[in-house]
């Protein structure tokens, strides 16, 4: 499998390319500009790649910029977890309380949930739901590969936004990190939503929320 990251927009959001025997999937749409957005079709060009699925971890807006014109482009419509729903159709109004700007999605977005699997190539990716950060994050695991994408769930040295932000819970994140991502192993590569990759032993050892050495996070 052949992860490209790209690193787009004011918020510094990742976004992924993911393929394998000619079939790609992009993960998170924070191409904003048309310059960002030409970077991401080059590369499908240059590689001669199908764009199978187009998926989000969650639809907060420095994510799903780009969702317009990658559905135009690929003739496909976004996976999405439910609870994501109202985020996404009010892409328009996230857009002005955060000072951006955006050309708001069309389609109506594929539900995505836990009992879900998708295939990309030959690489199947199972879903977990990590809500906390967003009611509707959710992580795709490719369990063969040993990799994660968590979205803004669990980050290098940090753990995602709960401040400012509605409908989250440190509750919520803790548990999906504790519960959901750390039984994934040490050696499970962990492809976030902003910041460099790592890996769960790492950040099992040294980030500091899982580590009891931030007031408040246990």
């Amino acid at each position: 499998m052949t992860i490209q990251s790209f690193t787009f927009n004011g918020f510094m959001t990742n976004m992924y390319v993911v393929h394998r025997k000619g079939e790609a999937a992009i993960i998170d749409a924070s191409c904003a500009s048309s310059a960002e957005q030409r970077k991401v079709d080059a590369y499908i060009d240059e590689h001669d790649l199908t764009v199978t699925h187009l998926i989000l971890t969650h639809a907060h807006i420095d994510h799903i910029l780009g969702c317009a014109h990658l559905e135009s482009t690929y003739d496909r419509a976004f996976y999405l977890h439910p609870s994501g729903t109202p985020f996404y159709d009010q892409a328009a109004q996230q857009a002005q309380a955060f000072g951006v700007t955006i050309d708001p999605p069309q389609r109506s977005t594929t539900p995505l949930t836990p009992e879900d699997t998708l295939t990309i190539g030959d690489v199947r990716f199972r879903i977990l739901h990590t809500p906390g950060h967003s009611p509707d994050s959710v992580s795709l695991v490719a369990d063969a590969e040993d990799v994660a994408f968590t979205g803004d769930v669990l980050f290098q040295d940090s753990i995602g936004r709960i401040q400012g932000l509605p409908q989250t819970s440190q509750t919520d994140l803790m548990a999906s990190i504790r519960e959901k991502l750390l039984p994934l192993g040490d050696d499970m590569t962990i492809y976030p939503g902003h910041g460099a990759v790592t890996t769960i032993g790492r950040e099992r050892a040294q980030n500091p929320f899982l580590n009891n050495q931030v007031p408040g996070f246990s």
